[in-house]
């Protein structure tokens, strides 16, 4: 094969284009649905066919012993997969208008839940089986060229498949992409990093292409552009037989990608047939390297760093399972802003576009896979399928997704029963093996929760990465039993909390629940089989061999209403760090507190907005703070200064109760009267360094309206999240208001959804109407393809409050 290597500015000079390269149409709009083939509405894709409910307890009600939380006993779990009608089968159709010229045409999904099968022109093209896989259909042999074929793909969700919310219906992306006979494959295109030292970067390229024919010369030109548009480096190969190409280029000064710069470059690859060109695919990627040992742990670039991660499932709280790149953002850009780097996609592929957004906003990924093998979790779960589907899962999640540079590990398993047995040890070694016979590049790992007996069974040695799902008071008896040096917390932490919810007295405990299905906001209350943040701060803090965390979870999610899974009404989690809503808890800000080091962190806690009957009373006061030391004040009288003690060597039984008072302030007596709460804050030296104050509501008198975004794209997918926030006449929060409340759009936009963050709450997202959750509640809206502005107006009736909030589009 020749080959030759394109400086800056000086490229091969080739006969004019005259071939049609790929179309690729992303296939939004023009569908239908239907639950009978008889009745069919009009949708747009992405689609989650059941987050417009209604909730209801009978839908998927399951009567089980959740074995992974320690249950010996069946009861009924009214809420475990979110008590939304997601069960059943559903059809979606459409036209498509494939070219005359076009020689092939493929259907590539990004997801379908779930077990999609796809017919053209009524005749069976092909399916899947895993509904949060990708997949690929060669659709050629069936469809008329140049005139209209008829699109269907039919979905079947079982009862008892899954343990959470897992969506229904063509929840994520669907492309038709037509090709010349000869094309460039993209799956099997692969860029990675080589080398990178203080001045230079190697890259190697690896490429196919198919239906390459004897009757013409063919060759590839492979382009590095940087952020501007500019080639920085190229290579031009003739095109073997076999169609497979490989190449590298040398990058002089590069931008290396990290979550704090993340710096994409573009790889541009062009087929040129008897120098015309005839196929064009270009990606994004990031100049990175990750390498993990005993001695310096998780490296990126060659620098040492603990992993500061949350996992994240799938639905995004109101929108469902549809996936949505305006509401990504927001959440990646919520998750740094706390000072995260990572996120695991728990317990499931990743779409493409949350893999863009991580890419573009410099978020590290756990791309994982599986919540099951063999052993099924529940009945009809992925383990119908393992057998026969385990290797192609695999093997399309890491050839759709190896390309993007956010991606640091891949996860195979979570919690997988077979830990105990050698069985389960060899299917370990042999989905490992497969994920770096495809990417050699990346660690693996997947996340242990019984611990002693994956040791035992050498489950966990065989590992890249050993990754525990909680058990971090095992960490020091297990260090010298692990070949490979460190530990990875895979999951951590399961704190429980509400929005808004201050229960009294405060207690520290893994087991309690009130009447009312909430969870205190003093985060002090968690699970049985896990522990308080503190636990795991101090062990990323102390113990040199952890190389990081994923806490459970970054924000609430549907289904999973622990601790309150046999509590009606109860739909949702109450584990995340926000809540369904995206609204920050109070938990919030004390992992910001720890992990954010560029900005600083002040949050007091609870409001100060109570009941009279509460006067002269004790109210605990916490701070979460990374300034060391701070003094308390009520209504200007001090309940004294106190400094964040150095606690070490305390073990983490007892959830890591003992490091309470390590990062956090805590005044646990402080007596109540209205007025002002405020705390003062001390740097090192001594020296005041800030102060935040909290003081007493008045009269609810406004509607306050604050949006994510003032102006969205005009494209029909763009979203604005307004958060509504009931207030007195000085803007101070009513925390304890429920008013219900309604939404009017009317402009170039519409209504999309609300959510008030209550786990308990029946309330259907889609409608526009919801009552205020401790005083708060968040509404989306769309845009239209049309440019000019929307008004969103929300009404309190009972109290004849309105406000107006106008959001742009362009």
């Amino acid at each position: 094969m020749k080959r030759f290597l394109l400086y800056m500015g000086f490229l091969i000079s080739l006969c004019p284009v005259f071939a049609q390269v790929r179309t690729v149409e992303c296939l939004t709009d023009d569908w239908e649905f239907s639950f009978d083939k008889q009745q069919w509405e009009k949708v747009t894709i992405p689609h989650d066919w059941a987050i417009s409910g209604p909730f209801d307890k009978k839908w998927d009600l399951q009567t089980v012993a959740i074995v992974q939380n320690g249950e010996k006993q069946a009861t009924e779990k009214s809420g475990r997969s979110g008590a939304l009608p997601w069960i059943g089968k559903g059809y979606y159709r459409r036209t498509l208008e494939v070219p005359v010229e076009a020689a092939k045409a493929e259907l590539v999904f990004d997801g379908a839940m779930s077990e999609p099968q796809v017919y053209i022109n009524g005749k069976y093209a092909g399916g899947w089986a895993y509904g949060y896989n990708s997949f690929r259909i060669d659709i050629t042999p069936y469809i008329i060229k140049g005139g209209k074929n008829q699109l269907e793909v039919q979905l079947n969700n079982l009862e008892e498949s899954s343990r959470w919310y897992p969506g229904a219906g063509l929840y994520r992306p669907v492309w038709l992409q037509c090709y010349n006979a000869a094309h460039i494959d993209e799956w099997h295109s692969f860029v990675r990093t080589s080398f990178i030292n203080k001045e230079m970067a190697g890259i190697d390229i690896d490429t196919q292409m198919r239906d390459i024919d004897n009757k013409g010369n063919y060759a590839v030109e492979i382009k590095l552009l940087n952020k501007n548009g500019y080639t920085v480096m190229a290579s031009h190969c003739d095109v073997p037989a076999d169609g497979k190409v490989t190449t590298s280029l040398t990058v002089n000064k590069p931008q290396l990608w990290t979550p704090e710069n993340p710096y994409l470059y573009t790889v541009k690859f062009q087929l040129f047939k008897d120098h015309q060109l005839i196929d064009e695919y270009q990606l994004n990627t990031g100049i990175r390297m990750i390498k993990v040992d005993r001695e310096k742990g998780f490296q990126l670039n060659g620098i040492s760093r603990k992993i500061q991660g949350v996992c994240l499932h799938h639905d995004l709280g109101p929108l469902g399972a549809a996936v949505n790149k305006a509401a990504l953002i927001r959440q990646i850009k919520t998750m740094k802003e706390m000072g995260a780097d990572a996120i695991r996609t728990s317990h499931n592929m990743p779409s493409q576009w949350q893999m863009e957004v991580c890419d573009s906003l410099g978020m590290m990924v756990m791309a994982e896979s599986f919540d099951m093998w063999i052993y099924p979790k529940c009945k009809n779960g992925y383990a119908r399928f393992f057998k026969g589907w385990s290797d192609k899962d695999i093997t399309n999640l890491v050839l759709a997704h190896r390309n993007h540079p956010s991606i640091v590990m891949w996860s195979i398993g979570n919690e997988i029963p077979e830990q105990w047995s050698e069985e389960g040890r060899e299917i370990s070694r042999r989905l490992q093996n497969l994920c770096h016979q495809l990417d050699p590049t990346r660690p693996v790992t997947q996340g242990l929760d019984r611990a002693d007996e994956a040791l035992k069974s050498g489950f966990a040695k065989v590992m890249d990465i050993p990754g525990y799902n909680y058990r971090v008071y095992k960490y020091p008896k297990h260090i010298d039993q692990l070949p490979q040096g460190f530990i990875l917390g895979s999951e951590t932490a399961s704190t429980v909390s509400s929005r808004g919810v201050y229960k009294l007295p405060v207690v520290v405990s893994n087991h309690q629940v009130y009447d009312d299905g909430q969870c205190t906001g003093y985060d002090t209350e968690y699970c049985s089989w896990s522990n308080l943040p503190e636990a795991d701060f101090a062990a990323m803090d102390d113990l040199p061999y952890t190389i990081g965390q994923f806490v459970w979870t970054g924000y609430d999610y549907l289904g999973e209403p622990t601790p309150y899974d046999e509590y009606w009404p109860s739909r949702s989690s109450y584990f995340g760090i926000c809540d369904l809503a995206g609204l920050p808890k109070d938990r919030y800000f004390l992992y910001r507190s720890v992990w954010n080091k560029q900005q600083h962190t002040i949050h007091l806690l609870p409001h100060w907005t109570w009941d009279k009957k509460m006067i002269g009373k004790n109210i605990p006061v916490y701070c979460y703070t990374d300034y060391p030391t701070a003094e308390l004040f009520v209504n200007g009288k001090s309940y004294g200064k106190i400094q964040k003690q150095d606690i070490r060597d305390k073990g983490f039984e007892e959830g890591g109760a003992a490091y309470l008072d390590r990062y956090r302030l805590r005044w646990n007596k402080v007596v109540y009267e209205p007025g002002e709460l405020k705390v003062v804050v001390y740097d090192k030296e001594g020296r005041v360094a800030g102060e935040k104050s909290v003081k007493t509501a008045g009269q609810p008198s406004k509607l306050l309206l604050q949006c994510d975004r003032q102006q969205i794209k005009a494209d029909g997918e763009d979203l604005s999240f307004i958060t509504v926030s009931l207030t007195d006449e000085e803007g101070t929060l009513i925390p304890d208001a429920n008013d219900s409340l309604t939404f009017t759009v009317c402009g170039n936009g519409a209504f999309q959804a609300a959510c008030n963050g209550d786990a308990t709450s029946l309330e259907p997202f889609t409608q526009p109407t919801m009552q205020l959750f401790h005083g708060q509640l968040v509404v989306i809206v769309r845009s239209s393809d049309t440019a000019g502005s929307m008004t969103l107006k929300v009404t309190d009736p009972a109290r004849h409050l309105e406000s107006e909030i106008i959001i742009y589009t362009h």
